[in-house]
């Protein structure tokens, strides 16, 4: 029985030729990786077998799709968990990195979906934006603490990012500091509410 045939009925059944072009055999077109990574992405699920052979080599084909995303610099991997993976290869726990590996972004997966809500929860419509922003502010209070300890700051005038007009105070006013210890009060509120269960 050929690899073909002991296919799930319904996974997409993809080949690829000798000239390196892969044909998804449900739309009779040829397809590229980023059709096959999009494929990925809304849970169509495929199988790619060799159009001579008829082996099986979805997994060397996903594994290019990673690469890929990786060369456009989408890093997803660090590196070292790339080294650490490379150094199962021919270890005893080799068997069992596959299996916890994919316990583990199942339930990564499963808690991402939580994640974004509570992210929603805390931080509203655009949390990433809010976070940005909230980091931005950050930024610039850190710069103008710094300055009020850096005796070079008055010389430097604005060469230096966040440092204060030449002739103003470098320190922050008490509405300043009330200000900034609301924000640092709402943020540990929101940070509370995104680490519960």
């Amino acid at each position: 029985m050929s690899e073909e045939k002991a296919a799930p009925q319904n996974a997409v059944v993809i080949k690829k030729y000798a000239n390196r072009r892969l044909y998804n055999t449900s739309t009779s077109t040829y397809v590229t990786l980023d059709d096959l990574s999009a494929m990925v992405k809304s849970g169509t699920d495929f199988l790619v077998y060799d159009a001579k052979t008829g082996e099986d080599i979805t997994r060397s084909v996903l594994t290019q799709i990673i690469f890929e995303e990786e060369n456009k610099g989408t890093n997803l991997l660090p590196i070292n968990f790339l080294r650490q993976l490379i150094r199962f290869y021919g270890d005893s726990m080799q068997a069992f990195v596959p299996g916890f590996l994919e316990f583990s972004l199942e339930n990564l997966g499963k808690d991402q979906d939580k994640f974004r809500a509570r992210m929603m929860e805390a931080w509203g419509g655009d949390a990433f934006k809010a976070m940005q922003d909230q980091a931005q502010r950050n930024m610039a209070m850190f710069s103008d603490a710094m300055m009020a300890f850096n005796p070079f700051a008055s010389a430097m005038g604005s060469a230096v990012p966040g440092a204060p007009a030449p002739g103003k105070p470098a320190s922050p006013s008490r509405d300043d500091l009330q200000s900034m210890k609301e924000q640092l009060a709402a943020m540990q509120q929101k940070l509370d509410t995104l680490s519960k269960p």
